[in-house]
């Protein structure tokens, strides 16, 4: 066996220390680098994510804002609406009040032109009436009269037309 191989010689302590000098060195030039890549990937993935998440949050504030901004203007459509309904509303009123107005005035007229007809045809029917009962009382007034006398015949012709003068 050689003396190198031999525990018991220095020169196998010095070719052990040689190898774990030398793993040593391998394993600290590979492993930071290593863990240093191992970190820079962990570290641009969590750089992605916080770069999504902040391009996620851009986006979710400005729906927020275009929402805000519908919900804001359909408020105001909303609002309008309203006046403008309301405004329609007292149009129709005051139209509805003035056409109730124009109606009723327009009946009270007609009744008061068919209660004048009325008045007037009632007045009209009692003058015929009481011409008719003039004519009748003067009649007989005269033909009691002339009962007792002579008759007159320019009296006589007189009274048939009478009745018809006096309507």
């Amino acid at each position: 066996m050689p003396a190198f191989l031999n525990p018991a010689e220095a020169e196998f302590w010095v070719g052990a220390g040689l190898l774990i000098f030398l793993g040593i060195v391998i394993f600290v030039a590979k492993a930071p680098k290593a863990i240093a890549a191992a970190l820079d990937s962990k570290t641009a993935s969590v750089q992605a994510d916080l770069d999504e998440a902040a391009r996620i949050r851009e986006e979710a504030e400005r729906l927020l804002a275009a929402l805000k901004a519908e919900r804001e203007e359909a408020e105001r459509q909303a609002k309008d609406m309203l006046a403008m309904a309301q405004e329609e509303a007292k149009r129709y009123e005051v139209d509805a009040k003035a056409k109730l107005d124009e109606t009723l005035a327009r009946r009270r007229q007609l009744a008061e032109r068919r209660i004048a007809n009325a008045e007037a045809q009632a007045a009209a029917e009692v003058k015929a009436a009481a011409a008719e009962l003039a004519a009748q009382a003067a009649e007989s007034i005269l033909a009691t009269r002339l009962a007792g006398s002579k008759t007159d015949p320019l009296v006589d012709k007189a009274i048939p037309q009478l009745g018809a003068k006096l309507q």
